[in-house]
C-alpha cells in the first residue's frame, strides 16, 4: 500500500471513530511492541527474546505448557517469571492513552478485547468491567492442584530468575489455600486445568456491552492470524473495521487497512481527530 492510500485510509478511520457512538478495541501482541515488548510472531521472533531457549530447541509452544509445573516448577516459573517481571517493569506506550482518550469521549464508552496477559490496558486506565482477556492475565494465579476455584491477584509478585538458565531462583509462588504450587491464571497449550471463570465474567460484561450498542467502530491493533481469537471477535461484530497491522493488514469487507505500527497509527489518527 502506497501513501496516499493509507493517507485516504487515515481519513476514512479519523471519520468513522469521530462518527461512532462506541469503540470496541481488538489489540492482539503487536500493540505493545512501541513499548518494548516482544510479539513471539513465529519461532525466530521467540528465540530473539530467548535465545537460551534456542539451544534447547524449545518453541513458545513447547514452553507455554502447563506440564512444565510438573515435570520442572523452576523452568515453569523462570519463563513466566521472567514474562511477568517484563510486563511488570514496562510502561504502556502512548497509544493507550489515545484510545483510552477516544473512549472516554463517546456515548457508550469503550470496550478492549485482548488476546494479550500483560495487563497493560488496566495500568493505563481502561476499567476491569470493560476489557476481556480472552487468554487470561499474568498478574492473577490459580492453584495447579484446582484445589479450590479461586483465582487470586498476583499483589505485586516478585520472581527472581536466572538469566542465563532461565530459572526461577526464588520462592515459588504458592496457593494461599492449600500452599501447594501456583501457576499463572493464563491460557496455555494443551492446558485442561486452565481456570477460566474471570475470563468467563469477562466475556458476559461484553455480551452485554456489544448487544446493546449500533453504531459501533472497532480499532484492530496487532491481532495476527496464527491464533485468530481477536480477529474473528473483531469481524463477529459487522461493524466498521479498522485493522491496524504491519502485516496481515488486508480488511475483506466493511473497514480499512492501515498497515502500519500501533503508536504511529493512532497519533496520525489523533491529529486527524483532534
Amino acid at each position: 500500500m502506497n501513501k496516499h492510500d493509507i493517507e485516504v485510509n487515515l481519513k476514512k478511520a479519523a471519520a468513522a471513530i469521530m462518527d461512532a457512538d462506541g469503540i470496541l478495541i481488538g489489540a492482539g501482541a503487536g500493540i505493545g511492541v512501541d513499548s518494548g515488548l516482544p510479539d513471539f510472531r513465529g519461532d525466530d521472533g521467540f528465540w530473539r527474546a530467548y535465545p537460551k531457549l534456542k539451544e534447547k530447541n524449545l518453541s513458545f509452544s513447547d514452553m507455554a505448557n502447563p506440564s512444565w509445573f510438573d515435570l520442572n516448577p523452576k523452568q515453569a516459573w523462570g519463563f513466566y517469571g521472567h514474562r511477568y517481571n517484563l510486563y511488570m517493569n514496562t510502561q504502556p506506550h502512548n497509544g493507550f492513552s489515545i484510545l483510552k482518550k477516544w473512549c472516554d469521549s463517546k456515548l457508550y464508552g469503550g470496550f478492549v478485547y485482548t488476546s494479550n496477559v500483560d495487563g497493560h490496558f488496566q495500568r493505563a486506565g481502561f476499567s476491569e468491567n470493560q476489557i476481556v482477556e480472552c487468554h487470561g492475565a499474568i498478574n492473577y494465579f490459580q492453584c495447579t492442584k484446582s484445589c479450590c476455584p479461586d483465582i487470586w491477584p498476583s499483589y505485586g509478585s516478585q520472581i527472581q530468575v536466572n538469566e542465563e538458565t532461565l530459572q526461577a531462583i526464588s520462592g515459588l509462588p504458592r496457593c494461599p489455600y492449600c500452599k501447594y504450587l501456583a501457576r499463572p491464571n493464563i491460557l496455555m497449550f494443551n492446558d485442561y486445568e486452565w481456570n477460566s471463570d474471570r475470563t468467563e465474567e469477562q466475556e458476559d460484561h461484553y455480551t452485554r456491552w456489544i448487544g446493546a450498542r449500533n453504531n459501533v467502530v472497532v480499532i484492530e491493533i496487532g491481532a495476527g492470524q496464527a491464533i485468530p481469537t481477536v480477529r474473528s471477535a473483531c469481524e463477529a461484530t459487522g461493524a466498521f473495521l479498522i485493522r491496524i497491522n504491519p502485516r496481515e493488514y488486508f480488511v475483506e469487507n466493511h473497514g480499512v487497512s492501515l498497515p502500519l505500527g500501533a503508536l504511529e497509527a493512532l497519533q496520525k489518527l489523533d491529529m486527524k481527530i483532534g
